[in-house]
């Protein structure tokens, strides 16, 4: 079976995990400051706060942010709920700024429209989608026109860079940006997360909040008679000094995922390879277009999503996806709006409200995208569509 995602683990890695399972330090220990600091060095960031998940990334970095009931968080309608739940979780308003149809990311356009209507936003929150980066200097504008803050959630774009050359996760032109190594990303740590910021203050209020808001590094306690004695700290005395959670990652994941880092800019250039393919042969087809032409050179290629006119093709997206799983080919749709689901429709969404969106949905397949794939696998995914939709048109014309 060709999935549309996977990772990848070679014996380095498996060493790498090896080796933290016959330290004594298999949680808390120095292999997660270390991964750390391997992508804080990567990106070009000051600071990363390790955490359980991409989702554990998304709360605390909102929360940090500001995120309560007095504010609301723009973000785009096609991305994983963990976005827009950000701001749930906090007590704040989810907002969707509908999605520009080249780029399948939030249009800035949307994102002024909804500023000019709503003027308790917080947070907007970019989705650097299938790892192509958003426009990132027209929303910082717009940032600082409304005095909002921007987190950029970068769970697709690990190693995608700027139209500057700098990476994503360097925080030049926001407060913060969220990583996720969930086993279908650039790289994995079986399941973790990570937030970039040069914001010594946001850094600080991170590490508490990823471990059960108890003060960290050299944070000054707030009952300091409580923490001395004659003149010496208490070795036992900690403070939870806000409400914080179990977000903590341990140092088997990250010495997994620091190995596979190493590895990353291989990734990404056999990705780029595939994509290169996938475009040339399917330039030109009928009822089929790639998506995210412009800006190849940049995007981390986390996701390969052509859009199908599956009326014209004469079958329904289930039929093409059952017949692709026939010859042993997944594929999968990134994402359903987050508006379509019934949790946010009792909450007052409407998907009919982002034509965009709505429209991208309709057509969008995921076909396979990983390092391990084949060139000769490639072809027979390639083989495969184009026989598909031949046949199915044939059918029709008949």
């Amino acid at each position: 079976m060709i999935p549309y995602g996977k990772h990848h683990i070679d014996e380095d890695d498996i060493q790498a995990v090896v080796q933290i399972l016959k330290s004594d330090c298999i949680t808390q220990g120095p292999a997660i400051e270390a991964f750390e600091n391997g992508i804080a060095n990567y990106v070009g960031a000051r600071y990363a706060v390790a955490v359980s998940s991409g989702t554990a990334a998304l709360h605390i970095a909102a929360k940090a942010a500001g995120a309560n009931g007095s504010n609301s968080l723009i973000t785009s309608p096609i991305t994983f709920v963990a976005s827009s739940n950000a701001a749930l979780y906090s007590g704040g308003r989810p907002l969707f700024a509908d999605i520009d149809p080249d780029t399948i990311n939030i249009s800035h356009l949307q994102v002024r429209e909804i500023l000019s209507n709503n003027h308790d936003v917080k947070i907007i929150m970019p989705v650097h989608f299938a790892g192509l980066p958003c426009d990132m200097l027209s929303l910082e504008r717009l940032a600082n026109e409304s005095g909002s803050l921007i987190i950029e959630d970068a769970a697709h774009a690990l190693g995608a860079e700027y139209s500057d050359g700098t990476k994503v996760g360097c925080c030049a032109k926001s407060l913060m940006t969220i990583f996720s190594f969930h086993p279908v990303k650039a790289i994995t740590a079986g399941e973790g997360g990570m937030i970039t910021t040069n914001d010594e203050q946001i850094y600080r209020r991170l590490l508490r909040l990823r471990s059960h808001g108890i003060n960290k590094l050299d944070d000054s306690f707030i009952l300091p008679d409580k923490a001395f004695r004659k003149g010496e700290r208490d070795p036992w005395y900690y403070e939870m000094q806000e409400l914080g959670y179990n977000y903590r990652i341990t140092d088997i994941q990250s010495a997994l995922a620091l190995s596979q880092l190493k590895k990353l800019d291989k990734f990404i250039a056999r990705r780029r390879q595939l994509v290169s393919v996938y475009d040339a042969e399917f330039m030109g087809m009928d009822n089929c277009r790639s998506t995210q032409i412009n800006g190849r050179d940049y995007s981390a290629h986390h996701l390969y999503v052509v859009r199908f006119d599956f009326k014209a093709i004469g079958l329904t997206r289930k039929q093409f996806m059952d017949a692709l799983k026939e010859k042993n080919i997944l594929s999968q749709i990134h994402y359903i709006p987050v508006p379509y689901h019934p949790f946010y429709r009792e909450l007052g969404f409407q998907p009919e409200d982002y034509p965009n969106a709505l429209e991208y949905y309709q057509e969008a397949l995921s076909i396979p995208m990983y390092y391990g794939l084949t060139d000769a696998q490639q072809q027979y995914v390639i083989a495969s569509i184009k026989s598909l939709m031949s046949a199915s048109q044939m059918t029709n014309k008949k």
